[in-house]
């Protein structure tokens, strides 16, 4: 299996790590500063699933798609690879944030040689709304997805580590297409050391997630706290679950689905199960803004706000909790010089 992790960040590297101990091919393009950490001092993963530590001669790593294709050229000029025009990866695993979405689908678009002919895309990312990206430009049948509810956390360029998991890593279609391509994938993730299975209704772990993470990441932020403190007070819980209300309507309008039929069923399990194992967890979306980066809010209350325009269905805590974050995300980058 050959695969290409597009995108270094923690996601990135925690699967290039998995893929790696099970003995894949993998190559991987991430900014300049996590690519030359990763040639320097190859790449580490640590945590809940154990250690484990590659040398930088047992993978790639490459700062744009134009220096893949010129190392992979050059690699089989070399005889390293026994490969004829470009890598043709197996697998390309979008690890990137979900506002980098149309760059990504656009680069790899424009440099066909880089999928194989039965290559597939796995979108490893949060929110809703990637996936019609990146079918702007390929088929449906070569986009899939994953839902990623397992925390990795860089603590160094070129490390990552395992905090906490919740459940397997789930690949699936959103279009319907066949699933058989998706096991081999899942398979070498699972050897690699964290658990992966294929399913049917990957889709409903999706909106599963974009519940959890509406109700969570722009209150966090928001109020600066994790995400225990918000289940706590009452007053907090109550615009909680009015995020939760407005989602199931927006689902139900839009003919989605999840895995509970009422929000008032969800409620019960987010309070009793969910919320509880991470309650010390700070939202990527705070974390974010006290870095003066862009957050993933567009792809998570910004989707449902939009999905509610599309349905004729209000969403008006969502979009003032939107808006709000998207103040912060621009007043942050400005404090910051970006």
């Amino acid at each position: 299996m050959k695969a290409l992790i597009y995108g270094g960040g923690a996601v990135g590297l925690g699967v290039a790590s998995c893929l790696l101990s099970s003995g894949e091919e993998v190559d991987i393009i991430a900014r300049e500063r996590t690519v030359s950490a990763l040639r320097r001092n190859g790449l580490l993963r640590t945590g809940i699933f154990g250690s484990v530590e590659f040398g930088p001669g047992e993978f790639g790593a490459f700062a744009s798609s134009d220096e893949l294709l010129r190392g992979e050229r050059r690699r089989v000029r070399d005889g390293d690879r026994h490969i004829e025009g470009g890598p043709g990866y197996d697998y390309i695993l979008i690890c990137t944030k979900s506002f980098s979405s149309p760059a990504a689908a656009a680069d790899l678009s424009s440099r066909p040689e880089i999928l194989a002919p039965a290559g597939k895309i796995v979108l490893f990312q949060n929110g809703w709304g990637n996936a019609e990206i990146f079918n702007e430009h390929f088929p449906m049948d070569r986009i899939y997805s994953a839902r990623v509810i397992t925390g990795f956390k860089m603590t160094a360029k070129n490390a990552v580590e395992v905090t906490v998991h919740a459940d397997s890593i789930h690949l699936g279609s959103l279009f319907g297409s066949d699933l058989a391509p998706m096991v081999p994938l899942a398979g070498a993730i699972c050897r690699g050391g964290i658990p992966a299975e294929v399913v049917t209704d990957v889709g409903k772990d999706l909106w599963a997630k974009i519940l959890y993470n509406c109700a969570l990441n722009p209150l966090g932020a928001i109020f600066g706290v994790p995400y225990g403190v918000l289940g706590q007070d009452a007053s907090s819980r109550e615009m909680m679950e009015a995020v939760i209300k407005e989602i199931f309507s927006v689902m139900e309008a839009a003919r989605y689905e999840t895995h509970w039929s009422a929000p008032e069923e969800y409620t019960a399990v987010f309070y009793e199960k969910l919320l509880p194992p991470t309650a010390g967890h700070e939202s990527s979306t705070l974390q974010d803004i006290r870095a003066g980066k862009p957050t993933e809010i567009d792809a998570l209350s910004g989707a449902v706000v939009r999905l509610g325009e599309e349905t004729g269905v209000p969403t008006p805590v969502n979009w003032a909790l939107y808006r709000m974050v998207k103040f912060m995300e621009g007043g942050s980058r400005n404090r910051s010089g970006g």
